[in-house]
């Protein structure tokens, strides 16, 4: 049926949403909403990192960090999922059960499944992660005043 309704778009199975009626555009933001959900994840773990090289980061990241504990030790959603749930629906796209996380890093960190204990277990060691490496910086930034 290639060309009734589709634009350049191949094999169905593989373009869900790909049609010309506008539904690219949805999936396409949902696709966004993705890379920005992964960024600020990634963010949020890692932010101290750059925090030790750009200290005014701090305040950038430290509310990043709360947010990522709070949602991780509440077994919460954060709302981008279902921003991104809701823009793959109105692509024409099947959306997914659960989390961001359990979906879309679930096989890879979380073989068995996102169970609210082992979001605990995230969000202190996301906790844990981060107080060390913000007390690796306070110990630097100490160090070299006293050397002064």
């Amino acid at each position: 049926r290639r060309g009734q309704g589709q634009v350049g778009c191949g094999d169905e199975a593989l373009h869900a949403g790909c049609y010309d009626n506008g539904t690219m555009g949805w999936s396409i933001l949902a696709d966004m909403v993705l890379v920005l959900h992964g960024a600020f994840i990634a963010w949020a773990t890692l932010g101290a990192l750059a925090v030790w090289r750009w200290p005014r980061l701090l305040w950038a990241h430290l509310p990043a960090l709360a947010w990522g504990v709070w949602v991780e030790a509440s077994a919460g959603i954060c709302p981008l999922t279902p921003l991104e749930m809701a823009l793959r629906h109105r692509a024409g796209q099947r959306g997914f059960e659960g989390s961001f996380i359990d979906h879309h890093l679930g096989a890879l960190i979380y073989p068995q499944g996102l169970t609210p204990a082992a979001q605990w277990r995230i969000a202190l060691g996301l906790a844990a992660f981060n107080l060390l490496l913000y007390g690796l910086i306070v110990w630097r930034r100490w160090r070299a005043r006293r050397m002064r």
